[in-house]
C-alpha cells in the first residue's frame, strides 16, 4: 500500500491510495486539470484511477468530480445522502457506488470501513482502508485512515483509528488566531469551532494523546486553514508530542501535499 496527500486545505482536499490491484482517490476537491497534474507528478495516469471515495458534499472535497468522472469514468463511492446532495451540482451522472455509513465492504483488494463524523454536512464520513494478504513479507497487512472535517472526536473514532499505520487527521485552526480574525463574523467563528465544525490544533493533539498504544507510523496533520492557522501555531501545539511520540508527525501546509510513500 502506498499513499500520498495530493493537497489539503480549506480550498481543496484529495488523497491518493495505491495497492497491488487498484488506484483510488479520497475526495477530489480540486479541478480536474489540477488533479491530473498532481497524479502525473506521482507517475499515475488519471485514467488509471479506479474509484473516488467521497467523505461529504462540500466543494473543497468534490470540486473535480464532475469533470474527472466524465472523462475517466471511475466509480464514485458515497453514502446515499451525500450522493443525493452532490448530484444536482454535477453536469453528468457519474458511476455511483452507494454504501451505508457504518458498513464495511470490499473494493478490489481493499477493505473499506466508513464511520460517521460530526460535521455540518448531510452524512459526513471518515474512511479506514485495509489491504494486504498478511501471509508473507511481500504483502503485509497495512491500514490507513482519513479523518478530516469534524467538530469533535467521539470515542468511536478513537477506536477506529488506533490500529492504522498511517493516519490523516484534521488540525484546522488555532483557537486564538480564529478569535482574532477580523474578517470572519462571530456566527462563522461559532460554526467553525462548534461540535459540527472543525478540529482545532489543540483538539487534534488531545485526540492523538488520548489513544493508548497507537500503531501509527506516520500522522499527517491536514486541512489547515490558510487564515486561522500557521506552521508556527501547529509547531507550538505539537512540539512536546513530536518530541516524545514513537511516530512521525508531518504537517501538510495549506494547499500543499506530500510525496507518494509506503504506508
Amino acid at each position: 500500500m502506498q499513499f500520498s496527500i495530493l493537497g489539503s486545505s480549506s480550498s481543496g482536499n484529495a488523497g491518493l491510495l495505491l495497492t497491488e490491484n487498484c488506484k483510488v482517490l479520497i475526495d477530489a476537491g480540486f479541478s480536474c486539470k489540477r488533479i491530473c497534474g498532481m497524479l502525473e507528478e506521482r507517475d499515475v495516469k488519471p485514467e488509471e484511477i479506479d474509484a473516488i471515495f467521497v467523505t461529504h458534499e462540500h466543494s473543497d472535497h468534490i470540486a473535480g468530480i464532475s469533470t474527472f468522472s466524465k472523462r475517466f469514468g471511475p466509480k464514485i463511492f458515497a453514502n446515499p445522502l451525500t450522493a443525493k446532495a452532490i448530484q444536482p451540482k454535477l453536469k453528468n451522472r457519474p458511476n455511483w457506488a452507494l454504501f451505508q455509513t457504518g458498513t464495511q465492504f470490499e473494493f478490489r483488494d481493499i477493505t473499506v470501513e466508513s464511520f460517521s463524523i460530526p460535521h455540518d454536512a448531510h452524512d459526513p464520513v471518515g474512511f479506514k482502508f485495509t489491504s494486504g494478504r498478511g501471509d508473507d513479507l511481500f504483502s503485509p497487512i497495512k491500514r490507513m485512515a482519513w479523518v478530516t472535517d469534524l467538530g469533535f472526536a467521539p470515542q468511536n473514532i478513537a477506536q477506529r483509528i488506533q490500529d492504522v499505520d498511517t493516519l490523516v487527521v484534521e488540525s484546522n485552526y488555532d483557537d486564538q488566531m480564529l478569535q482574532d480574525d477580523t474578517r470572519r463574523p462571530w456566527a462563522l467563528k461559532q460554526r467553525i469551532s462548534g461540535r459540527h465544525g472543525h478540529l482545532s490544533n489543540s483538539a487534534a493533539k488531545d485526540l492523538l494523546t488520548s489513544i493508548e498504544l497507537p500503531r501509527w507510523n506516520r500522522v499527517y496533520l491536514a486541512h489547515l486553514s490558510s487564515d486561522c492557522n500557521s506552521s508556527a501555531a501547529v509547531d507550538s501545539t505539537f512540539a512536546e508530542l513530536r518530541q516524545n511520540a514513537s511516530f512521525h508527525i508531518e504537517t501538510i501546509h495549506s494547499g500543499s501535499g506530500c510525496a507518494l510513500d509506503a504506508v
